[in-house]
């Protein structure tokens, strides 16, 4: 028998899934959307395959880079490629920068004003409690009904490796609408690592009742999955940050 609190939690997954499926049918309605998360949680690759996916329904969409904290590792040098594909990259380029990436600290000033474009909004924002901040730093941030601040989590990072440490990551962030369970190990993931890791991240989602908007498997693995076995949505994601590193 099911008991209050996991009924509770997966009634928010049904309002989570069936507010999805309506903002995607209803093509007037903004989607703006902030990813944070630790070091290596995957946020930025989750930042960039949500941007694509809108974008291949035909939506208008920008993708922000806000990663101030980690100057090397940033969209930066995947920013011509996905114009390329169709999306607005607000974010410093390659050809903008210096050195080996000593401006990747410098926020492109069309940040701050990121929410007076029009279409759906992505934002990537810098790991970790401090790069949260940054979102501070966006006009009208803390006034937009669209926004939701969605965190990041893999369950092989030391910070958020076991239940304790997701629990008071989550809270030292501050505002969280929602989460990603993103467990993987790279290119020594398995079926094993994700089931479990995403298992311990969707009961910490439970007892702060907190939703999971998603669960992120890397595509390459898509054959190996049974997404009957997750109690949430799965998409399956392209890796484009190992092209990233300046």
């Amino acid at each position: 028998m099911l008991n209050y609190t996991y009924k509770n939690w997966l009634k928010l997954q049904e309002i989570v899934y069936i507010r999805e499926v309506l903002v995607t049918l209803n093509s007037l309605a903004r989607i703006v959307e902030a990813y944070i998360g630790e070091y290596a949680s995957g946020k930025s690759e989750v930042a960039i395959n949500r941007s694509l996916e809108l974008k291949s329904q035909g939506r208008q969409v920008t993708l922000v880079d806000l990663d101030t904290v980690e100057p090397f590792y940033t969209l930066r040098p995947l920013k011509n490629k996905l114009e390329s594909q169709g999306l607005n990259v607000i974010s410093f380029s390659c050809e903008d920068s210096f050195g080996l990436g000593e401006t990747g600290a410098m926020l492109n000033p069309r940040a701050k004003w990121a929410l007076m474009n029009e279409g759906d909004i992505i934002l990537d924002i810098g790991y970790g409690v401090y790069g949260a901040q940054t979102l501070n730093l966006v006009e009208g941030a803390d006034e937009s009904p669209e926004l939701q601040v969605i965190a990041v989590v893999n369950y092989t990072r030391p910070m958020t490796g076991s239940r304790e440490n997701i629990k008071e990551y989550i809270q030292s962030l501050g505002r969280v609408d929602a989460i990603v369970a993103n467990t993987h190990l790279g290119d020594q993931t398995t079926v094993d690592i994700i089931k479990n890791g995403n298992n311990e991240i969707y009961q910490v989602a439970r007892e702060l009742n907190i939703p999971i908007k998603f669960t992120v498997i890397d595509k390459k693995m898509q054959g190996q999955i049974d997404v009957k076995e997750f109690p949430t949505s799965v998409k399956f994601i392209n890796r484009y940050m190992p092209e990233a590193m300046w």
